[in-house]
């Protein structure tokens, strides 16, 4: 969960998961949209694989990347879970 917060805390990545959200892409493609190197797009996208906030598969020559679904919906159960425990404390008191 830890490296899932990492990558989503940094605009650039956050908006590539947008990108992906939308389409599964390459990484060309996801590039293009963005005015920095592509050493520097390569370094989010390895940070987003590493959390499984995205998926890569080869397709020849490239490699396409598209949205991990699941984590976001394992983020999503915590958080509301985490809510459900605040809630529940509120009460308490």
């Amino acid at each position: 969960m830890n490296d899932v917060f990492k990558a989503l805390s940094d605009p650039t990545r956050r908006e590539i998961l947008q990108m992906l959200k939308r389409q599964s892409l390459s990484a060309g493609q996801i590039a293009s949209a963005f005015d920095i190197g592509k050493p520097a797009i390569s370094h989010h996208l390895s940070l987003l694989k590493a959390s499984d906030l995205v998926q890569a598969e080869r397709d020849g020559q490239n490699i396409i990347y598209s949205l991990n679904t699941t984590v976001f919906q394992d983020v999503l159960a915590w958080v509301y879970e985490m809510r459900g425990a605040k809630e529940k404390t509120d009460e308490d008191e």
